[in-house]
């Protein structure tokens, strides 16, 4: 299981190379790596069957009793097999399906990631593991249907919506679990049902789950964002539909059924809720003309079906559930599959336009028809084995009497209608006159997929005693104690044949009647789709926050200071009466030098108060700060010292950068009683932080926890720089969150280049490229690099970077090197590198830049981050818990100690540093002037046909309760252009 995770991961990670030799072609590799992992967990079926499983387990938040813990039985080697069988096909079907110019490296990334994140869901012994990997299928479904174009951006986060509020409820289980049960182990809490339902939460815990479920598996009311995530490129739709993210919500009703199985009113929510959608799917999927929205609620029916089998919960419904589930995937990956191929071929998937393809494309036709006979349950297909093992299944629910025939009806009823629309498929696109003379077969590379799992319905069809041992031993493993039914095809003149009979019966009357149907269908009115229901709850969710965010909605920095620092004088005023008598005052804690600390820094806020020169302005800040600085030092703190000094000179060079663009002067202000108020509102609140300090500040000894530091630092890391050995050792991880807060805010930086322009980038100066977007009323003039030799604009500044520049790296290097034993460390020694890099920056004002000022900042920012989380990770591995600290003296550089930990530090350095040049880039890189007059910035042509699109994707979706594209007969999303 490990194996295979790390195996994909590592795919992922490989697949920038690959689609760098190979482009699409990269599809084949990465099959044949899906394929290596299902002969790793081929190769342990043995132990499986015979009833034994494989687990893993390590140590991750001991504290809290959470292990990183995966366990492999039958149940998860079904679900495993599935998913990694099904994933080769589909990415051996990309390569031929993709057009050129498709975004190879994201879809194969993502893909592969999306299947390690279902397999470690299926292989998750751990609660917390398992609604860990279950957000992550929602996260990669999200980018998956993102993917295809602009307009697929509100049905993905109308599935993002939905399927993370289900993980929100499951996560709720989770913890209501661990809390009663007093345990995360998914194996313990499965092996001891009674535990549970004998604990007040164990309703609360099962409805939970069945929201989780009904979320992720489109079950009623939620089933509206199945259908509008067809926006997705045809691969993406066959994947998500056929062996993932929807078998998820399946697996984990599988995985409970053990404990409510016995239960009435689980059995009952999920038989009616099941069939009842599985009716609703069908009948929908019946009034349907695009062909990927047709199986789209098909999906949804099916599911449907697999849930009210769930619900039964006797080991042979188990059993009938997890055969079906087999078929679902085989055939619904085939007929994905095969739509994808009709409609890169014929150029539509409206069957209202297609017509007698079987003369042009026999294969194609003749693969179609065996999947669409599987799906509706003829002989002799795996699908006819498994609709029958449900059909028996639901006669045997063992609860009230009414419930039993409900259920026949409903599930042959959604069977009927399932063999009514499968029919429809087959005949109205492949029946008929030709009206595409001039179409061929595609090649055998492009067929091949489907027809692999096309033929494999057959062949399992009558060899279905082929899967009753795995059938079997899944069912033991998810049910224990029960004994599943003999898995074969004929089982004789059962109930459930007379029941298949039934509905190929009526099926068949459908069809003949289909003219009349299909009027009958489209004549049903019905109430709003839950995809606009959703979309209007959506827009008054928004509406409402604005209001709530109005009063915040102001561009005065003033307007939303007042509340806070009124909050804080009223609390001031309060504290007053409410506090008990304080410590006396130690004494000796006041300085000499304190008196004229204060006093220079009073006059110099009076100063910043009252000068009207930008340029003093600044100096008188950076003064202000300097000051306190001063300060710390007096008081016995060299770090923070040093930290603040170094900010306060990045804060000036930041500043002149800015000031640039501003004017030397700052705007006056008149004098209003609302200034008045605003000084003494300021003064209040100086008062209340002062009082506070003096009141809550140094009058106590030295805390447990300073004192554990002080005693144990040096010995426990060898580090004798108690600040810097609390920061990367004893509290690593508190470091590790504020850096990677760091990288957020680099990285936002790093996309306002694309807004604003970026000098030194690659797309500089090329149409459409960073600095072609400025708004609509300015542009981004370009900065062009002087020729080698040119004078610079500033020479002192230019001859103070070169003296200087060198000197600070290498005082950068030295502050790095002895910050575990002195005051330095990766923060400010990055602070002083960034410092000569803004140096350099005003240095060379529209010249070109020096080598540090041309750093990239994705670079630093993603080595450093990997650096952190290496080291973090490191650890685990010996079964310690994530980023404890280890200490190894051994390793000596220019006198200087190395150990793990440089490591890390060297993360943190990388990220500091590649923020400031994020951050000196976007300051300094290039001037904004206003536009010509009629100028349009480039880009905005495309932004306003992504909006037409937009719309009238939603508009379609609306009308189709969220269902593909954009109506029928609408082109493919981007990445499935038809073409030859």
């Amino acid at each position: 299981m490990l194996a295979v995770l790390v195996m994909l991961t590592g795919l992922a990670a490989t697949v920038p190379l690959l689609t760098r030799l190979l482009g699409r072609d990269a599809g084949y590799p990465l099959a044949a790596g899906y394929l290596a992992g299902c002969a790793l967990l081929a190769s342990r079926l043995p132990m499986v069957l015979d009833g034994g499983t494989i687990a893993v387990s390590a140590r991750w938040l001991p504290d809290l009793d959470i292990a990183f813990a995966l366990r492999m039985d039958g149940l998860a080697m079904v679900f495993g097999l599935l998913v990694l069988g099904v994933g080769a096909l589909i990415m051996g079907y990309c390569p031929r399906y993709l057009t050129p110019d498709s975004r190879w490296t994201g879809l194969y990334t993502l893909l592969t990631l999306f299947t390690a994140a279902m397999l470690g869901l299926i292989f998750a012994a751990d609660l917390l593991l398992l609604f860990l990997f279950w957000e992550l299928t929602t996260v990669c479904s999200f980018f998956l249907i993102g993917l295809a174009s602009p307009a697929a951006a509100r049905p993905a986060t109308r599935a993002l919506l939905v399927t993370a509020g289900g993980g929100l409820a499951l996560l709720a289980a989770v913890v209501v679990l661990i809390v009663t049960q007093g345990t995360s182990d998914l194996t313990t809490i499965l092996a001891y049902p009674q535990r549970l339902l004998s604990s007040p939460a164990a309703w609360v815990v099962g409805a939970l789950l069945i929201v989780a479920a009904f979320t992720k598996s489109a079950q009623f009311p939620f089933h509206f964002w199945l259908p509008s995530a067809m926006v997705a490129i045809t691969p993406v739709s066959a994947y998500l539909h056929a062996a993932t993210m929807v078998k998820a919500g399946i697996y984990l009703l599988i995985r409970f059924s053990p404990v409510y199985a016995a239960e009435v009113a689980w059995t009952v929510v999920l038989v009616l809720g099941g069939l009842g959608t599985a009716l609703l799917g069908a009948f929908l999927a019946l009034r349907q003309h695009d062909l990927k929205a047709l199986l789209a609620y098909s999906t949804v029916s099916q599911l449907g079906l697999l849930v009210a089998v769930i619900g039964v919960g006797t080991p042979a419904a188990l059993a009938a559930a997890i055969l079906h589930t087999v078929a679902h995937a085989l055939f619904k990956a085939t007929l994905f599959m095969l739509v994808g191929i009709i409609d890169r071929e014929a150029g539509s998937r409206d069957i209202r336009e297609l017509s007698g393809l079987r003369r042009v494309m026999p294969v194609t036709a003749t693969l179609t028809s065996l999947a669409a006979m599987s799906m509706a349950g003829l002989p002799p297909l795996l699908g006819f084995v498994s609709k029958e093992a449900i059909f028996e299944a639901l006669i045997k629910t063992g609860i009230d009497p009414w419930l039993t025939p409900t259920a026949e009806i409903l599930a042959v009823s959604a069977s009927v209608l399932t063999f009514a629309y499968g029919a429809r498929i087959v005949h109205q696109t492949f029946a008929g006159p030709t009206r595409q003379p001039d179409l061929y077969e595609p090649a055998w590379s492009f067929l091949a997929p489907a027809a692999v799992a096309a033929l494999l319905s057959v062949v399992l069809g009558p060899a279905a005693a082929l899967l009753g041992p795995l059938i079997d031993q899944a069912t033991e493993d998810a049910r224990p104690g029960g004994e599943a039914p003999y898995v074969a095809f004929w089982h004789g003149f059962t109930p459930g044949l007379w029941l298949s009979v039934l509905t190929v019966t009526l099926g068949l009357l459908l069809f003949i009647a289909r003219d009349r149907v299909e009027r009958v269908v489209q004549s049903v009115r019905l109430a709003p789709p839950g995809a606009q229901l959703f979309d209007h709850g959506y827009a008054g969710l928004l509406r409402i926050g604005r209001l709530v965010g109005e009063p915040s909605r102001y561009s005065s920095p003033a307007a939303h200071l007042f509340r806070p620092v009124l909050a804080l004088v009223l609390l001031g005023a309060v504290g007053v009466h409410g506090l008990a008598a304080l410590p006396a005052w130690p004494a000796g804690r006041t300085g000499t030098g304190d008196w004229p600390v204060l006093v220079l820094l009073a006059v110099a806020l009076g100063g910043i108060v009252l000068v009207r020169s930008a340029l003093a302005a600044i100096g008188l800040l950076g003064l202000v700060g300097l000051l306190v600085a001063t300060w710390f030092l007096l008081a016995g703190a060299p770090d923070v010292a040093l930290t603040l000094m170094l900010v306060e000179v990045l804060t000036a060079v930041v500043g002149m950068l800015v000031l640039r663009r501003l004017p030397a002067r700052l705007p006056g202000a008149r004098f209003q009683p609302v200034s008045a108020f605003a000084g003494a509102l300021a003064i209040g609140a100086g008062v209340v932080a002062a009082a506070a300090t003096i009141g809550l500040t140094g009058r106590r000894e030295l805390s447990v926890a300073g004192d554990y530091f002080l005693r144990n630092a040096e010995p426990a890391t060898g580090g004798s720089n108690v600040v810097n050995v609390i920061l990367v050792d004893f509290r690593a991880l508190d470091t590790l969150g504020e850096a990677a807060v760091l990288t957020a805010v680099a990285l936002g930086l790093v996309g306002l280049f694309r807004v604003g322009g970026d000098r030194t980038g690659p797309d500089r100066g090329r149409p459409g490229g960073a600095g072609a977007h400025a708004g609509a009323s300015e542009v981004v003039a370009s900065s062009r690099p002087s020729r080698s030799g040119a004078i610079p604009p500033d020479l002192v500044l230019w001859f103070a970077h070169r003296l200087l520049a060198p000197v600070m790296l290498i005082v950068s290097a030295y502050l790095f090197l002895r910050g575990h034993d002195e005051p330095g460390g990766g923060f400010i020694a990055a602070l002083v590198a960034g410092i000569a890099m803004g140096l350099g920056q005003l240095a060379a004002a529209g010249a070109r830049l020096p080598l540090l000022g041309r750093l990239r900042p994705r670079v630093p920012i993603a080595a450093g981050l990997l650096l952190c989380l290496a080291v973090g990770l490191q650890p685990i591995a010996a079964g310690a818990p994530m980023l404890t600290p280890q200490y190894s003296p051994n390793l000596w550089l220019f006198g200087f100690s190395l150990t793990p930990v440089t490591i890390f530090d060297v993360g943190v350095y990388l990220m500091v540093l590649g923020l400031i040049a994020a951050a000196m880039s976007r300051l300094g890189a290039v001037d904004i002037v206003p536009a010509d007059d009629g100028a349009v910035p480039a880009g905005d042509d495309a932004a306003a046909a992504d909006h037409g699109a937009t719309a009238a994707d939603d508009g379609a979706a609306a009308a189709d309760d969220g269902a593909a594209a954009a109506g029928s007969g609408a082109r493919p999303a981007a990445g499935e252009v038809p073409g030859r």
